[in-house]
């Protein structure tokens, strides 16, 4: 029994995304705008007709996963191995109070997976976490997976899983509010990339 399809998810608008601050682990909600995009993409998730859905615990990523589940009727377990990378010192600061305390640090984080924050992880260390909730879904489930994760999370899982050479990481761009990344098994542990930061509307 394994997987063919995976569907990554990112959650909707989050206060700290509207104020420009980095959240990590911080349990930050969603703001008016993230649960409309929620709603508007929920439909659009459920045509993936998934058969089982995990979320990350963080109120961000579970509020948009709930989106999902009223419309599919499907439930939606939490697993914490899909929370946000832990930014460490830098969480809940601004990019700008990041490159005032660290100078040149956002940069080198940005450009480098081995790179952690300080008191942080590595993107590395994200990939592999979330790499272990695949691995299990494989070994118990079959068809199409819903991950509901953040943004930091789905770059580096898709990374890994399309087995992106380190030094190409960087080349991969973000992953907008409510947006999502589509993987279709090649063969074994292998993975193809057929949706990068698609999203319901063009103007999410």
């Amino acid at each position: 029994m394994s997987l063919d399809r995976l569907v990554l998810w990112r959650h909707g608008e989050t206060d700290y995304n509207a104020a420009g601050r980095l959240q990590g682990h911080l349990d930050s909600a969603l703001t008016e705008t993230g649960r409309q995009q929620a709603r508007r993409a929920a439909p659009r998730i459920a045509q993936f007709a998934p058969d089982t859905a995990i979320s990350s615990d963080l109120n961000r990523a579970r509020t948009t996963a709930e989106a999902f589940a009223e419309v599919s009727g499907m439930p939606v377990r939490l697993d914490k191995r899909l929370r946000e990378t832990h930014l460490g010192e830098w969480q809940g600061l601004s990019g700008a109070e990041v490159e005032h305390g660290w100078p040149g640090a956002l940069a080198t984080w940005r450009s480098s997976p081995t790179w952690a924050p300080p008191g942080g992880e590595t993107r590395i260390e994200v990939a592999e976490r979330a790499a272990e909730v695949v691995e299990e879904l494989d070994h118990e489930h079959h068809g199409t997976a819903l991950l509901c994760a953040h943004g930091g999370l789905i770059t580096a899982l898709t990374a890994k899983l399309v087995g992106l050479p380190l030094e190409l990481w960087p080349g991969l761009g973000g992953i907008g509010n409510c947006h999502w990344v589509v993987l279709k098994r090649r063969t074994g542990t292998h993975w193809r990339l057929m949706a990068y930061n698609a999203g319901a509307f063009s103007a999410d």
